[in-house]
């Protein structure tokens, strides 16, 4: 489902040049599940969004469902991404003045489809994540991880083959961490979805089908 090959990703100013990403090589398959994890700094999150399409590598390439992204336009970029990939992060990144239902709808807002199916969908989704009771409350109305079983349900709205989720579980306790991570479990076993989850939790991605550890921007596992 996702090939990456030589990536690298070079971070320069005036004065000073990091290198965030060296060499990264790897295969993700269809229907897996993967966690990264590594220090802070270590790329994770650079990898993620390179990944996602929304970072561009400074080299190597990127394979995606059979298909190559690196000469696609922005334009065909934001398609791309709207049609395959929905998004989790650790800090939900939700409209606070829409309710939950109208969170949800939003990626659909980029795709040919009516108010009434994009209802439906969205609908379906919350309640595929336990909240088709908190379709009409505000964001700031939701604890932790009712805000995040959101932000799944908009991330799995569009019926993408690929998840990527940044930290999801960084932000809750542990009990409300094992209920999000159950839900990733079900969406990845049930629906076939492959998912990529950068996580500080050892004990999540001992859950996951397998680890990638990174160590200054190198996979070292």
């Amino acid at each position: 489902m996702i090939r990456l090959q030589n990536i690298e990703k070079v971070y320069r100013t005036n004065t000073i040049q990091t290198l965030a990403l060296n060499s990264i090589n790897l295969d993700i398959e269809k229907g897996e599940f993967l966690s990264v994890m590594g220090p802070s700094g270590c790329g994770k999150s650079t990898l993620l969004n390179i990944m996602g399409l929304l970072d561009v590598p400074s080299g190597g390439t990127i394979n995606i469902d059979g298909q190559s992204t690196i000469s696609f336009s922005d334009k065909e970029l934001a398609k791309f991404r709207n049609q395959k990939l929905g998004f989790i992060f650790q800090s939900y990144h939700l409209i606070n003045d829409l309710p939950v239902l109208d969170n949800v709808e939003v990626p659909l807002l980029y795709r040919n489809s009516t108010a009434k199916e994009r209802k439906t969908l969205a609908t379906a989704a919350l309640e595929k994540v336990g909240l088709s009771n908190r379709m009409k409350h505000f964001p700031t109305q939701l604890s932790g991880g009712q805000r995040q079983r959101v932000a799944i349900a908009r991330a799995i709205v569009g019926k993408p083959e690929v998840i990527l989720a940044d930290e999801p579980t960084g932000n809750l306790d542990s009990a409300m961490g094992n209920e999000i991570m159950d839900i990733l479990l079900q969406l990845n076993r049930d629906d076939g979805t492959t998912i990529v989850m950068v996580t500080h939790d050892e004990f999540m991605a001992q859950k996951t089908h397998r680890l990638v550890r990174l160590f200054d921007g190198s996979q070292v596992q």
